[in-house]
């Protein structure tokens, strides 16, 4: 706790306080002048860090003609974004004693994100609409061509890849740095931020691939055999599934030369999962 000779903007007074409060000054605006009335009364103003009272929140920048227009906030009120979208047992994973789960050689598994998270990203996505065919042509990329292409929305077609790449730094880079000794990129690269969709009657799977990564996350965005059956992903050097995926779980893996992977078909519902190359 800290004694200060002035405080001002915002403040917690005592009511009996109020008495000797006065705002009127020819010199001082009213903040100096009501701390210049308190000293003269001899009543202390002091700030504590011992005590939670609340914080403020930015609103400059709110729209809220955007879908879900908390999703947006990351830059204006981390704070409240990290405690609705991140993962109440985050920090945790950080803990060198915290066992990381290893579905599959150096395949691991973290709680990164909340279902809030899911599923007002989902809701952008759905509302934005403009999902890939699922073709090799892709103007979306630069020489237009995509070598194994999904039923996709990239983070930009939304205005949001910069909050993800901020995303990817704040939150997932010390993850991997954590599970991948001695591999440190800061801020990490990434060009593809994209949700994928699986239905059956539109991609149901996903053919055998190395992606374009130093390594690759994967969020799975809903629930397996609530929302959608069969699904998962297949490591075929290991001969390993991971069917049983968690909404809000990250999978972690390198993308190129030892973890070849396909996308296990979709039987019925829809999957959705949110994948970033990074460090390509």
């Amino acid at each position: 706790m800290f004694n200060v000779p002035h405080v001002t903007s915002i403040y917690l007074i005592k009511h009996s306080a109020f008495e000797a409060i006065k705002y009127d000054h020819k010199e001082f605006d009213p903040d100096m002048a009501m701390c210049e009335s308190l000293r003269n009364a001899g009543i202390f103003m002091y700030i504590s860090n011992q005590r939670y009272l609340g914080h403020l929140v930015n609103v400059d920048n709110f729209n809220s003609s955007v879908v879900r227009p908390d999703f947006h906030t990351l830059f204006s009120n981390s704070y409240d974004w990290t405690l609705k979208y991140i993962h109440p047992n985050y920090s945790v994973q950080l803990n060198e004693s915290t066992i990381i789960p290893q579905p599959c050689p150096d395949v691991y598994w973290f709680q990164i994100v909340t279902d809030a998270f899911c599923d007002d990203l989902v809701a952008i996505m759905e509302a934005n609409g403009q999902w890939s065919d699922g073709s090799n042509n892709d103007k979306r990329l630069e020489g237009g061509y995509e070598a194994v292409p999904t039923r996709d929305i990239h983070m930009r077609q939304v205005n949001l890849d910069e909050l993800y790449l901020k995303f990817l730094q704040m939150f997932v880079r010390p993850l991997q740095e954590r599970v991948f000794t001695g591999y440190v990129h800061n801020p990490p690269r990434s060009r593809m931020n994209f949700m994928v969709r699986y239905r059956p009657d539109e991609q149901p799977s996903l053919r055998p691939h190395h992606d374009s990564s130093t390594y690759t996350i994967n969020i799975a965005m809903n629930r397996a055999g609530i929302d959608y059956e069969g699904g998962g992903c297949r490591f075929l050097r290991y001969n390993c599934s991971v069917t049983e995926t968690k909404k809000g779980w990250m999978l972690m893996h390198p993308g190129r030369l030892t973890h070849f992977h396909e996308g296990l078909l979709v039987t019925k519902g829809t999957r959705y999962i949110m994948i970033s190359f990074i460090d390509p």
